[in-house]
């Protein structure tokens, strides 16, 4: 029965406060009270937090859609984040992208120039989609976590605080309201003691009763002037001690910055590691491509080849046809296809720098001259290469058979 009591006490009181804020407010919004204003400082402060969790919001919510431009993905990995699940791995559009390549290279046959290139592009874009997927993992860790534990967290209890410091300005100023009250209903209760009514007129008599009722019930309202007094040093320092907390917490928005620059700076560096990576694939995968119409026009064993030159960046593109062979003067250019029937040797000269991911290949410079050949059962791609006491497997797609 007493914790009951209790309760219905609690719950007396609190709807007892809640109703003298919502008056105050009324009557500060309709301009009937008047309303304590905060400090400058603290109002810069709240101004710079609120500035903060505005941009953070922006910037978190569009890094999310460079990172993952499919909505629907990014829906399905938050309902995960909040079940507390892991989402399932999914390809990229790179990967996709370069698996259809493969596949169609391998089976359009990967002797053929086409197919190599399909096979070696569907290679180049399947890394390019691992190095996204590296960039997406790396940023969410580094950058949109650290902005996404600001605004779930710090920035809640800031808000939270801010609430209270709201709540106990509107205590205060209702405090000071019923203290002026309390004061103008004492004041006009010692007048109306002092002042007699004239006459034995009824209306006179009257108008004296009602008004010394009014200044009770006034009195009893607003509560007796020491009380109200009491209530207002008991709110200002309630108020006072919650400012203080809030501007504490507010000043650490400085901090928030700094850290926030770090991220950023990771944020950065991610951005500048998956882009180098990109060049550097599509670098190699420009030197492969460039060396097929040497090395495999003629590995096709095609009567004709034609070399097109690259675009200039004046309005004409130019297709050069010097390779093509002519009726007085035919270069006949050694293949590997012969290479491969006759099991011997030839002199061959490198296109491009390459370097050996493995310690059987062999590494290679730039228009140096090596000796090839074939070995039964070698990938079609590779032909065993020697410099000097040095030997290993060489891409064809590097080489230019010399006669």
């Amino acid at each position: 029965m007493s914790i009951m009591d209790f309760n219905v006490k609690k719950l007396a009181a609190d709807a007892g406060t809640f109703l003298s804020r919502a008056v105050q407010f009324t009557e500060e919004k309709l301009g009937q009270a008047e309303k304590t204003e905060l400090d400058a400082h603290l109002e810069n402060l709240l101004s710079k937090a609120e500035c903060t969790k505005h941009w953070t919001e922006k910037i978190m919510k569009q890094t999310e859609v460079l990172l993952q431009p499919n909505p629907n993905a990014r829906i399905e990995e938050f309902v995960y984040e909040k079940l507390d699940r892991k989402a399932p791995s999914r390809t990229n559009n790179q990967e996709v992208l370069g698996q259809y390549m493969i596949d169609a290279g391998n089976e359009f046959g990967p002797g053929t120039a086409y197919g190599n290139a399909l096979i070696k592009c569907g290679e180049t874009q399947k890394r390019i989609g691992m190095a996204d997927r590296e960039l997406i993992q790396t940023s969410a860790i580094n950058f949109l976590t650290p902005l996404r534990n600001f605004i779930e967290g710090d920035y809640k209890t800031i808000a939270k605080e801010k609430k209270l410091l709201h709540n106990k300005r509107l205590d205060l100023d209702a405090a000071k309201t019923r203290l002026k009250k309390a004061k103008m209903a004492e004041a006009k209760a010692i007048q109306l003691n002092s002042t007699q009514p004239e006459g034995d007129n009824f209306m006179v008599n009257l108008s004296y009763m009602l008004n010394l009722l009014h200044v009770k019930w006034l009195k009893i309202w607003a509560e007796e002037v020491t009380k109200s007094e009491q209530e207002l040093r008991i709110t200002q320092s309630e108020f006072d001690r919650q400012a203080e907390i809030t501007r504490l917490l507010l000043e650490g928005i400085s901090s928030t910055h700094a850290h926030h620059l770090r991220c950023l700076n990771d944020f950065v560096e991610a951005q500048m590691t998956y882009y180098a990576q990109c060049y550097q694939y599509m670098l190699d995968l420009q030197k492969q491509l460039g060396s097929f119409p040497s090395a495999f026009v003629s590995n096709n064993n095609q009567p004709s080849a034609t070399s097109m030159s690259n675009a200039s960046v004046s309005s004409s593109t130019a297709v050069t046809t010097s390779l093509l062979p002519s009726t007085s003067n035919t270069i006949v250019t050694p293949t590997v296809s012969d290479l491969k029937e006759s099991s011997g040797s030839r002199k061959a000269r490198v296109l491009y720098d390459y370097d050996a991911a493995n310690s059987s290949e062999l590494s290679l410079l730039a228009d140096e001259v090596i000796t090839v050949y074939s070995i039964v059962g070698m990938d079609s791609d590779w032909l065993m290469g020697e410099r000097g006491n040095q030997k290993g497997k060489v891409p064809i797609t590097y080489l230019e058979l010399l006669n």
